[in-house]
């Protein structure tokens, strides 16, 4: 394959340093887009607006004692948000962001976990934070986002960035001087994941500016508008959806749920968007769906497709004229997909593509601030997770005979270790690799090729190994289907049997039905046929035996990966 020239990006030091920078060369340009009036019209917030509200916040936080502590962050995505992590991180103390769809017994578990001085949340998590606050000692401080006035022991935000900001104006430049280690740990991060415990991350400064130099240098970030959809607690959205583009001048759009991504998109005229796999498939649904209600649409749709892909073989590309109308859908100016959290199926990036949207796969974890590796707009393959990031390394562990083995990597962006957790940081980090837990190859260009979880593998009773995100990737091609998940069933002479969870796509299932709701046994039916249309594409050692229709989908985490340790396994 080619080789492409690395981009040039600018070195930054520490966040603070990054966005001192940015303040300096975007002045003046909107760094996010917030809505002051929910449902109302999108208002600019320039860069030096944004790094003033960091420093007087930051300012605020040292007044009030702050210094060396930990200071949680929780609530939707939003520029107060954004103000509290930067404020909080640049020199002053320890962020933990927090899941604002955790439950408050949840919320008290991981703010005693990480023993929390203060907590930065919005209105709509009020309720919660004052219910468990008595059951936590160290927690000095409540600041409120939405909070006009200080009441029930509740600090006013706005009122602390008033405050800071005036100390800053009359000469108190503290939180300039603060000295940063960017060795230590700088962000106190819990895995969402899909197994019961989450295991908390520490992050250095030096891990995410390394993370946010390396991506920028192998993927054209720059003069975008970037819709904010995937909750910013995670650090798949918080370090590439928000202190990327900060890093890179861009501007972030505060998307106002997922109900509102068409509206928010077309009112931001948005260019790019991160997302996880499962919105990328429902959007090709929508597309496809869309234009099967009108068989003259439908056919006009697949006639640009073809005169498309073969004009395209030589050079010619009119995929923003030819498929307008499916642009406009999704605002116009969007151009660019950037998928992670789990591998998704080819043929989606492929068909999104088809209709003039590039999208391209990321693969990260938490535990590498997060990127490990990615697909360039210049060298990608669909089937793949990426290429290394400049300057990290990654082998396969114990391969098999095909090559597949635990993926590790290794290099400045892997984290310091689990919090008071030595046992599982040993397990995690050995000689400097860390264990993914995530199974795969490298192909003979260097791209990351993901075949599974490691602790999902089926082992058949003479060794063969099935990995279930490869049968979920074809079930999930099927019109009638809208998730599922494979799992292994012993049976009593301990032969292993695949077997399936499916929730169908009801919706369509009632529009086959001329809009009538099928009766059970007629979807058993038809999930029957899809099943079997699978099973035919799969080795017989692969095949699915038995399948149970979901009523409910699956419950997921906020990253939208299905919490496999909920699903019952029963014989």
């Amino acid at each position: 394959m080619k080789q492409y020239p690395l981009y040039d990006v600018r070195k930054i030091r520490d966040l603070r340093d990054m966005l001192d920078q940015s303040a300096k060369l975007y002045a003046d340009k909107a760094a996010f887009l917030v809505k002051p009036i929910k449902g109302g019209d999108y208002a600019p917030v320039t860069y030096t607006q944004f790094q003033a509200d960091v420093r007087a916040l930051g300012t605020a936080f040292l007044s009030l004692g702050l210094k060396g502590g930990r200071i949680a962050v929780i609530g939707e995505n939003r520029y107060e948000w954004c103000v509290a992590y930067l404020a909080a991180v640049n020199g002053i103390a320890v962020v933990v962001p927090l899941d604002k769809e955790l439950p408050a017994a949840e919320i008290q578990n991981l703010l005693l976990r990480s023993k929390a001085d203060a907590v930065v949340f919005a209105g709509s998590r009020k309720e919660d934070v004052l219910a468990v606050r008595a059951a936590l000692p160290d927690l000095r401080l409540l600041v409120g986002m939405d909070e006009p006035e200080d009441r029930d022991g509740v600090l006013s935000y706005p009122k602390l960035i008033a405050q800071g900001g005036k100390d800053f104006a009359a000469g108190n430049r503290a939180v300039l001087d603060l000295p940063i280690d960017v060795e230590t740990m700088s962000a106190l991060l819990f895995t969402s994941g899909t197994t019961s415990d989450a295991k908390a991350v520490m992050l250095s400064q030096k891990n995410l500016c390394i993370n946010l130099q390396a991506m920028c240098s192998m993927l054209y970030i720059n003069d975008d508008v970037f819709l904010s959809v995937l909750p910013m607690h995670h650090t798949y959205e918080c370090t590439c959806g928000f202190l990327c583009q900060i890093y890179r001048g861009n501007t972030v759009a505060f998307c106002e749920g997922l109900r509102h991504i068409a509206k928010n998109l077309k009112e931001s005229q948005a260019t790019k968007m991160l997302v996880v796999p499962l919105m990328l498939e429902s959007m090709l649904k929508k597309i496809w769906q869309g234009a099967s209600a009108d068989p003259e649409k439908l056919k006009k749709l697949k006639t640009g497709l073809r005169i498309s892909n073969f004009l395209r073989i030589f050079g010619i590309d009119l995929r923003r004229k030819l498929f307008k109308p499916v642009l406009d859908t999704f605002g116009g100016k969007l151009a660019l997909f950037i998928s992670g959290g789990a591998p998704i199926d080819p043929k989606v990036m492929k068909g999104l593509r088809d209709f003039g949207f590039q999208c391209l796969q990321g693969y990260g974890l938490t535990e590498c601030a997060p990127i490990l590796a990615l697909n360039r707009d210049v060298a990608f393959k669909d089937e793949s997770a990426g290429l290394p990031l400049p300057g990290v390394e990654i082998r396969i562990d114990e391969p098999d005979g095909k090559g597949i083995g635990e993926i590790c990597g290794r290099g400045p962006n892997v984290f310091l270790g689990y919090y008071e957790n030595e046992e599982a940081t040993k397990e995690a980090l050995v000689d400097g690799w860390f264990h993914t837990g995530d199974l795969g190859y490298l192909d003979k260009d260097g791209f990351v090729i993901i075949t599974g979880r490691k602790k999902n593998v089926i082992v058949t009773k003479n060794g063969k190994k099935i990995f279930p995100e490869e049968v979920e990737s074809l079930l999930g091609r099927s019109p009638y289907i809208l998730e599922s998940l494979v799992y292994g069933l012993e049976d009593a002479d301990g032969e292993t049997t695949v077997a399936a969870e499916i929730f169908p796509d009801f919706d369509k299932l009632k529009e086959d039905n001329g809009g009538q709701a099928p009766d059970e046994a007629a979807v058993r039916a038809t999930l029957a046929e899809e099943v079997k249309k699978v099973n035919h594409m799969l080795v017989k050692y692969k095949a699915i035996r038995r399948f149970e229709v979901r009523s409910e989908e699956f419950v997921k985490t906020t990253t939208k990966k299905i919490k496999r340790y909920l699903v019952k396994k029963t014989a």
